[in-house]
C-alpha cells in the first residue's frame, strides 16, 4: 500500500481576499471549486501549474469571526528559483513576517494569519 499527497487544506475567513493573496504572492491559481448543495461551504482547489499538489481553500457560510489559529505552527513550505527576487516581491507586499537568515529562509503570513514558509530551490 502507498500513500501519496493530493492536497492540504486552509479555512479560510474572506475566501475572495484570500484568493486574491495566493494568486499575487504565490502565483496559485484556482484549479477546481465544491459548492455545499446547502450553501454552507465552498472549496477552491489552487494549483501551481508544475506540480499535481494542491492547496484546498475551504470557506464556511456561518463563521463569523476570523479563524483563532493559536499556537499552531503548521505550515506550508513553497521553493522558487529566485529567492532574492521573490524575498524583495514579498517585502514589497509586506507579508514577511520571520526570517531565518541563518538558514537561508523567511515566512510570509496570509489574510487568516498562516504562515507560509519560502525556501530557495536546490
Amino acid at each position: 500500500m502507498k500513500f501519496t499527497f493530493a492536497h492540504n487544506n486552509l479555512n479560510v475567513y474572506d475566501l475572495e481576499k484570500s484568493l486574491a493573496f495566493y494568486k499575487e504572492a504565490l502565483g496559485l491559481e484556482v484549479v477546481r471549486t465544491k459548492e455545499a448543495s446547502d450553501g454552507s461551504f465552498t472549496l477552491k482547489y489552487l494549483g501551481d501549474g508544475t506540480t499535481p499538489h494542491q492547496l484546498e481553500l475551504t470557506w464556511i457560510k456561518d463563521m463569523e469571526r476570523p479563524y483563532n489559529l493559536g499556537d499552531n505552527e503548521i505550515h506550508i513550505a513553497f521553493q522558487v528559483e529566485d529567492f532574492n527576487a521573490a524575498y524583495e516581491f514579498h517585502k514589497k507586499m509586506g507579508c514577511i513576517c520571520y526570517e531565518n537568515p541563518g538558514m537561508g529562509i523567511y515566512f510570509i503570513s496570509d489574510p487568516d494569519g498562516y504562515w507560509l514558509e519560502i525556501v530557495p530551490a536546490k
